[in-house]
């Protein structure tokens, strides 16, 4: 994976019992929901941009693409330290990539990314990611 040239930052979520499937382990869908937990946190606390104040602002990021490398399950009660950071942006969209991290094991359960897209709200097209919003996120 690319060397992260901008800031990384963590997010602890715990695993809760409606996130475990047929196997006892954390279903694959739940590790998209985790990082889009962290990302929300994150947006407020690091960037200090929360996703209420950008959506009113009338945009929006949409996924265009979501790899994820599954290592070891996560199982429940698991508490998952869910690192994010951007590896990429500019006026296309950008690229973040994760890691989660087992606390129980210390050894990294899932990592990956995710590529987004800028939407404007109001008419639900692509649009240009500006200069602004590339500099508040490049921390």
């Amino acid at each position: 994976m690319e060397k992260n040239q901008y800031s990384i930052f963590e997010t602890e979520l715990k695993v809760r019992p409606d996130d475990i499937d047929m196997f006892n382990h954390v279903h694959n869908s739940k590790y998209f929901d985790y990082v889009l937990a962290a990302r929300y946190e994150q947006m407020d606390l690091f960037y200090k941009m929360p996703m209420e104040s950008f959506l009113n602002s009338g945009f929006g990021w949409v996924v265009r693409t979501a790899y994820v490398d599954f290592k070891r399950p996560l199982i429940l009660g698991d508490i998952v330290k869910v690192r994010t950071g951007i590896l990429t942006i500019n006026e296309k969209g950008c690229r973040v990539q994760f890691e989660m991290e087992n606390v129980r094991t210390k050894k990294i359960a899932a990592d990956g990314y995710f590529d987004y897209v800028m939407i404007d709200t109001t008419t639900g097209k692509g649009c240009k990611v500006n200069e602004e919003m590339i500099l508040a996120y490049s921390i």
